[in-house]
């Protein structure tokens, strides 16, 4: 089909499968559900390129094609081998995909908490028989058991008993600290739960995290001392993030290292949301971390990236 512009595309927001890129169309015009391995695919309807995938015209006619994987290592999962770039489900609650021998999952059920609140006084997890993924449901109570309940995350006002229009005003602000960043160098992920929100509700948030580039050099202690100082860098950088780079540099502080075997790791942050701009002309922001003290101690935390092998492997365009 010919390309026409302006573009015009859909008002209504693009609904794609979990685990499925948003890619542009040949007219670079809109954004549409990339095609997986082994389904048909134009130029129009372009493989998921995010996944090594690429769209083969020798086997078929016609303007369309077929979804094939670039060669690359098979993923043996409970001994079940899985071609490169192909997509499947081991339980009905994570969605994976094989990456050149290396296996990446995401759930596809919620993990939110929830906090008792006045309309929601016992809140319970429970697993329906035809269904995949548990689902809250609110037990009923006496009246007083109600507001005894809601009370432990609301302010106590004699006066008036909290009502739903002003949660946030009686809410009583729960955050846990920040986890230790999940990589030991590049870019990781650090998780709280918090109820600082309009509904007063317990619920998980995450900030980008870095300690150290994986390539930043370190220095030598001087005698006498077990930590190097917090280096910083000598000129400014521009963060990287599923291969976006924000918009403006920054210039932070990276953790050193200890000599006498303990962990440097972070002990003051801050968290500042950082603007990032993707090949494919989106933005978006996350949180991110930026380290102000860093100390040495024996708690050292291990890297739980879901790609322990490809930590180094830019994937270009997937923060979709």
């Amino acid at each position: 089909q010919a390309c026409t512009y302006p573009c015009q595309c859909p008002s209504q927001p693009l609904q794609c499968p979990p685990g499925t890129s948003h890619v542009l169309d040949a007219c670079g015009c809109c954004k549409v559900c990339a095609r997986q391995l082994g389904e048909l695919c134009s130029l129009q309807k372009p493989c998921d390129h995010h996944k090594g995938l690429y769209c083969d015209f020798s086997k078929i006619h016609r303007g369309s094609g077929i979804c094939l994987a670039h060669e690359g290592a098979t993923c043996d999962l409970l001994g079940k081998i899985y071609h490169n770039g192909e997509s499947f489900q081991p339980t009905c609650k994570l969605q994976c995909i094989c990456m050149d021998g290396a296996i990446g999952c995401i759930p596809l059920c919620s993990d939110d908490l929830r906090l008792p609140s006045p309309e929601c006084p016992n809140p319970r997890r429970v697993k329906f028989h035809n269904k995949c993924c548990e689902e809250w449901i609110c037990e009923e109570g006496s009246e007083e058991n109600r507001f005894e309940t809601a009370m432990a995350v609301f302010r106590e006002d004699p006066a008036h008993k909290p009502e739903l229009n002003n949660l946030q005003e009686n809410c009583l602000v729960q955050t846990t600290e920040w986890s230790a960043c999940s990589k030991s160098c590049g870019m990781g992920i650090s998780a709280r739960v918090t109820n600082d929100n309009p509904q007063c509700r317990l619920e998980k948030e995450t900030r980008l995290c870095m300690v150290r580039p994986c390539d930043f050099p370190v220095e030598k202690t001087k005698k006498g001392k077990k930590c190097v100082r917090t280096p910083k860098p000598r000129q400014s950088l521009h963060f990287e993030f599923s291969g976006c780079t924000s918009t403006r540099s920054y210039r932070p502080k990276f953790c050193g290292s200890c000599t006498d075997g303990r962990c440097c790791t972070p002990y003051v942050t801050s968290t500042v949301e950082v603007e990032f701009r993707c090949p494919e002309g989106d933005f978006f922001q996350r949180k991110m971390m930026f380290i102000k003290v860093c100390s040495c101690h024996y708690d050292c935390p291990r890297d739980n990236d879901i790609f322990l092998a490809t930590y180094h492997r830019r994937m270009i365009g997937d923060h979709v």
